[in-house]
């Protein structure tokens, strides 16, 4: 058994943090800023005159709930865990299994609907630029599948994202943002606020009733909110202190914390003016016109700095749109193999790059002819997904603190429910999300389980750890003349009479010589629904019987593991003994399936036959009684 590869952060150089807070900042800020590119525009459409009052909502929103709860999930996921990690620790068991599957789903959502939505946009900032080519006019889709085309063939032949590449293109993006609100500003006269007030209170007359339809508002924003589980993730690659240690990098997670902060104070400064300066300078009968639809900002900077200089802005709203979708593919090439595989939920090829981007890709096409290129269409699904995200980690900060009854602990119990507000609010406004989600989930749950069903007769373990007394056992075989023979025994079922009892019908059974020594070993299940795992094996040396405890995720698979590894340890070929179980067909499959048990001996013997084709060098499995 060869030792498990180390986790990403791990200690290794090479994992270790290279760069400064606010450089990663900028990859990060390539999923977040350039949701300016859209949007404002979509705020208009969906919050209408209420857009700079929800904006503003938001935007609290982020500061005094999005990141608390992201700075408490740096703090106990430093290698790039994220909320998904947390709540793999905390909820254990199936049930954990199937929550963080959903998440997953919802995940799988945001970061293909990054995509397609980023590449729709960015044929929008293209088409609408008036030196456009005029035969690509009403060509949107065909534009969209080239830019997603090229993303795709881009990661195909190896592409890795540079932070040398981001920070450019996301301090670019955002000085020309500022450019653009800074020059409209003076533009906004006091008629245009006034108007704005005056139809505003004519909608809303009542204080408390603006303060309500603001609060009901805001979730539709959540487009602004999209990117804090990717600085989460990328925190490997954020400069740490020269005293950081592997389990408690303090440098690198505080600048985490600062690079969460920024990201929601800079993002919050930019929706703020976009809301307010869109909402009061673009006459609402544009609002939902292609002219202002996902390029709010670019109509601001052609009408107020001329065609060059609106043109120079829709170049770097493509390019950070593009990158957009680059960023969000390689949380897809990071998350899929990070988790899927570990619960034996995707194929083995799923590790690999090239058919993942081929799969993705293929994925971004349908969604692209579906939605016809259509980036409001596409708002609901995103903003669904990124909001189910953001309240996972809610619910492991509140856990979290509920775990360790810290003083803010109660602080992170009344965010779950304000998370779970908005997310709802967001559903029930635009069920859309929900549906397209829907089929994200409902594919991972049923690729996984089928995935887990095909490789259910892999091993399963990883490498095992022996304690002293387990070591001096494994040495006592490989220095006796007998055969080595282990005999498999349930753990619940012990007691001294049990061994010698067991012992004796073992014996009679299968003809072994008195003279023989016999070893028992038994397979503790600790979670199931764990696929694989470094399994820890225990000696217990009593006068009624030498035991080998094993603390594995499937006995059958367990035991066939554990019978290479003696076999490689030892150079001979070791002898295991079952008795016949009592279980029907089915509810022993159910029992693989679910529990790790089942049928053992017939279980055992058939992962052995796959893992090992030479019958010569496989291990003897015998069954009697």
């Amino acid at each position: 058994m060869k030792p498990p590869a180390a986790p990403p952060g791990s200690g290794h150089p090479e994992d270790e943090g290279r760069y400064p807070w606010w450089k990663v900042l900028c990859l990060t800020g390539v999923d977040l800023f350039s949701s300016l590119g859209y949007q404002p525009g979509i705020a208009l459409l969906a919050a209408g005159l209420l857009s700079p009052l929800a904006n503003l909502a938001l935007v609290l929103f982020a500061l005094l709930a999005v990141y608390p709860v992201y700075r408490r999930v740096a703090e106990e996921s430093p290698h790039g865990e994220g909320s998904i990690g947390l709540l793999t620790r905390l909820i254990p068991g199936w049930r954990g299994k199937v929550l963080v599957l959903v998440v997953l789903g919802f995940m799988a959502t945001d970061f293909m609907i990054t995509i397609t939505l980023s590449a729709a946009d960015a044929a929008v900032h293209f088409l609408g630029n008036p030196l456009a080519p005029s035969w690509l006019q009403g060509h949107q889709v065909g534009l969209t599948l080239l830019l997603i085309g090229l993303l795709g063939f881009v990661f195909y032949l190896g592409f890795r994202e540079a932070i040398g590449l981001a920070v450019p293109i996301t301090l670019g993006y955002l000085f020309l943002n500022g450019v653009v609100l800074l020059s409209a500003l003076p533009h906004v006269r006091p008629e245009h606020l006034e108007d704005w007030w005056r139809k505003l209170l004519s909608s809303q007359p009542d204080p408390l009733g603006l303060v309500l339809a603001t609060a009901l508002a805001f979730p539709k924003l959540a487009l602004g909110l999209s990117g804090y589980e990717t600085g989460v993730a990328v925190m490997p690659l954020i400069q740490g202190l020269p005293g950081d240690t592997p389990e408690r990098p303090w440098g690198r997670i505080r600048g985490t914390h600062r690079l969460l902060f920024a990201a929601a104070l800079v993002m919050g400064i930019f929706l703020l003016g976009a809301g307010f300066t869109t909402t009061l300078l673009i006459p609402q009968e544009l609002w939902g016109s292609e002219e202002v639809s996902g390029r709010a900002i670019s109509f601001l900077a052609h009408r107020y700095l001329g065609e060059d200089f609106g043109t120079l802005y829709d170049l770097f709203s493509i390019v950070i749109l593009w990158f957009a979708g680059a960023s969000a593919m390689a949380g897809l090439l990071t998350i899929v193999p990070r988790y899927l595989p570990r619960f034996g939920m995707a194929p083995e090829w799923a590790r690999n790059q090239r058919p993942m981007v081929l799969f993705f890709t293929g994925v971004a096409f349908t969604l692209t002819l579906l939605f016809q290129a259509r980036v409001e269409a596409q708002a609901a699904a995103y903003a669904t997904g990124v909001l189910v995200v953001m309240t996972s980690a809610a619910l492991s900060a509140a856990l979290l603190a509920e775990q360790e009854k810290r003083p803010e602990s109660g602080y992170y119990r009344l965010l779950l429910p304000l998370f779970a507000y908005v997310l709802l609010a967001n559903v029930l406004e635009r069920p859309d999300g929900v549906k397209i989600a829907s089929f994200f989930i409902a594919a991972t749950l049923i690729i996984s389980l089928l995935s887990r069903t095909l490789r259910a007769f892999e091993l399963r373990v990883e490498g095992f750890q022996l304690d002293e007394m387990a070591e001096q056992f494994v040495s006592q075989l490989k220095a006796q003349e007998a055969p080595i023979r282990l005999v498999a025994h349930r753990p619940e079922r012990g007691g001294r009479g049990v061994y010698w009892e067991k012992e004796r019908r073992i014996r009679e059974a299968t003809h072994i010589p008195a003279g023989d020594p016999i070893y028992f070993v038994e397979v503790f299940v600790q979670d199931p629904s764990e696929f694989t795992a470094q399994a820890r094996v225990w000696g217990v040396n009593r006068p009624e019987a030498r035991i080998f405890r094993i603390l594995g995720t499937a006995a059958p698979n367990t035991l066939a593991a554990f019978l290479l590894y003696l076999r490689n340890r030892t150079g001979r070929r070791p002898h295991i003994y079952f008795e016949w179980s009592d279980e029907g067909p089915l509810q022993a499959a159910l029992d693989f399936l679910l529990f790790g048990e089942g049928d053992v001996p017939t279980l055992t013997h058939e992962i052995l036959r796959r893992t090992e084709p030479d019958r010569d060098q496989r291990p003897f499995v015998h069954v009697g009684g």
